[in-house]
């Protein structure tokens, strides 16, 4: 019920899908009812919301807030056990249909854990991520980014598929019960930077202690985050991931699924 819920209230209050609805809203009022100054007012004010959060950094600004929360990480020394690598990087309806890879902008997830496994041949490699569809899939994104590390030359034996998981807090749970992580192990979780304090904080929540390794950076330090955009698209897409961050924190903090409201190192 919780995985419906936040998918459909996630399209209503995506702030790209919010802002458009609000113009049609104030649209209708201003067109069917004596509301007509106040539907104007609104639709106006949307209006100006996109071009502000399209083309202005105030859409940088919020994704870097989360982006430096678990910074690069530093040169790693000693013995890694395992690297758990988190889904979203890829089509996998595409991809095992197409039997080669259909990356997305998070394809670094799948890359550098790659160049990781490599670095650390002694390492066990959990892929998890089921399918995000409302509808299901019978495709899973981990399968598929298994199938990928398996082109790249890894040796499938090292491979673990988990593709239960339907969203960060299944994919926290099912990776703990599939791993078995023990006392004293060294765990890395590789996912998008913008992603990583809500990872941590369910991870940690879940008992699986994990050295966070954030990779898909889309802020360039201080200097990037206060560019603005030439398309309105691009800073309506970057503030739905900020948002979408922002909005699960919240949720699920107030479902007692992380261990803090905005986890840190």
């Amino acid at each position: 019920m919780f995985f419906v819920l936040s998918k459909v209230i996630w399209f209503l209050l995506a702030p790209s899908n919010l802002l458009v609805l609000l113009i049609a809203l104030g649209l209708l009022l201003a067109a069917l009812t004596r509301l007509r100054r106040s539907g104007l007012v609104l639709a106006g004010i949307a209006c100006a919301g996109l071009f502000v959060f399209g083309m202005t950094p105030l859409s940088n600004l919020f994704l870097r807030t989360l982006e430096a929360r678990f910074p690069i990480a530093e040169p790693l020394t000693g013995a890694i056990d395992g690297i758990v690598i988190l889904g979203g990087s890829q089509d996998p309806d595409a991809s095992i249909d197409l039997g080669q890879p259909v990356l997305n902008e998070s394809a670094e997830r799948l890359v550098v854990g790659s160049a990781l496994a490599r670095r650390f041949p002694d390492a066990r490699i959990l892929i998890s991520g089921g399918s995000g569809a409302l509808t299901g899939s019978d495709n899973s994104e981990a399968r598929a980014g298994a199938l990928m590390l398996e082109s790249l030359g890894l040796d499938p034996a090292r491979i673990l598929i988990e593709e239960r998981s339907r969203n960060t807090h299944e994919n926290a749970l099912f990776s703990r019960d599939m791993a078995q992580p023990q006392a004293g192990e060294t765990w890395l979780l590789v996912t998008s930077a913008f992603h990583m304090p809500r990872s941590v904080g369910v991870f940690r929540e879940a008992g699986f202690v994990v050295v966070p390794y954030p990779v898909d950076f889309r802020t360039m330090g201080h200097e990037g985050s206060l560019r603005g955009f030439s398309k309105i698209s691009e800073g309506l897409r970057r503030l739905d991931l900020a948002m979408h961050e922002y909005v699960g924190l919240v949720a699920y903090r107030l479902t007692g699924r992380t261990d803090g409201l905005f986890p840190a190192p």
